[in-house]
């Protein structure tokens, strides 16, 4: 690269549109140096720090790995809880894992779909709450399937498996829904104010990747999918945390993509203010926007434009 950034700690963030205009982060950006825009959204950021996984991410297998590490080299596919709201333009994915349960609520979920995958000769397994995977019987043929990153938000009817493909899927999602829709966890959920776990979101097909490689020399994030993929490359991942913030170096990668800009602004700007006067830190956006932000850039008192 010859951008300057190769030098820089690397902070994952929100769309910068989620900002708003009289904030701290808008402000720093004030002083620091705009580059080429990058990676738009979470799967081509790891797709861009990552070499040697295959696309589609095969996040199923990955996580499995990493959580249970009886992947082995057999195909998988993601089929995380979730929840979908119906209004008058259809009905749409409003969460995707996140859905504040324990292991016991997520096997009481669970339970009574096994027969549904054993028909088709699957086998759900729940890793953790929020992951959920199938181990799939070899030869099943996959449709495609989008992430819940880009999914979130819309019309579900949008990124329903498709074509004679994906007949299949689409008659098991229904009975799923079904099913789910019946369980009484989610009667007591909805009595408690929280939404039900009324769908599973299928994604992240494929089978464990061999050599994975990386240039980064650190990651600090929450997310699973990510924790797997650097521990595939000898990296250590840590948890998100104010200390491992405030000892990251260049090469490093922060992730905080999942959290509003809220979050951010009023959590984690504190940790991550110090670390702008230290060092090089480029600002990276899941909207593809890439700032640079140096600490002698402090001194461009001169820069008054709104970012």
């Amino acid at each position: 690269m010859t951008d300057g950034s190769t030098d820089a700690c690397t902070v994952w963030l929100p769309a910068l549109a989620h900002f708003a205009a009289g904030g701290a982060l808008r402000a720093s950006l004030t002083r620091a140096d705009a580059l080429p825009a990058g990676a738009n959204g979470f799967a081509a950021g790891l797709a861009a720090c990552f070499a040697g996984v295959p696309t589609p991410l095969p996040a199923a297998a990955l996580i499995r790995q990493s959580v249970v590490g009886d992947a082995g080299d057999g195909p998988w596919l993601a089929a995380d809880p979730a929840w979908a709201r119906a209004d008058i333009n259809g009905i749409r994915l409003m969460a995707c894992g996140h859905m504040q349960l324990d292991m016991a609520q997520a096997q009481a979920l669970a339970d009574p779909l096994q027969p549904l995958f054993a028909e088709a000769g699957m086998q759900l397994q729940v890793s953790t709450p929020d992951h959920w995977q199938l181990r799939l019987p070899e030869g099943v043929e996959l449709p495609m399937l989008t992430s819940p990153q880009e999914a979130m938000g819309e019309d579900i009817a949008e990124h329903l498996p498709q074509g004679a493909a994906g007949k299949p899927w689409r008659l098991l999602l229904n009975d799923i829904q079904v099913a789910l829709h019946q369980h009484p966890l989610n009667a007591a959920r909805r009595a408690r104010g929280l939404p039900p776990v009324n769908t599973l979101w299928f994604w992240g097909a494929g089978r464990m990747p061999g050599s994975v490689h990386s240039t980064l020399r650190g990651v600090v994030s929450d997310d699973l999918l990510l924790r797997a993929l650097a521990g595939r490359t000898g990296i250590a991942p840590q948890a998100r945390s104010p200390a491992a913030i405030a000892a990251a170096t260049a090469g490093c990668l922060l992730d905080l993509q999942d959290l509003s800009a809220a979050e951010v602004e009023a959590q984690w700007w504190p940790q991550l203010a110090p670390l702008l006067a230290q060092q090089p830190v480029l600002l990276h956006f899941a909207s593809g926007e890439r700032w640079l932000r140096r600490p002698w850039h402090r001194w461009r008192v001169w820069r008054r434009s709104e970012r």
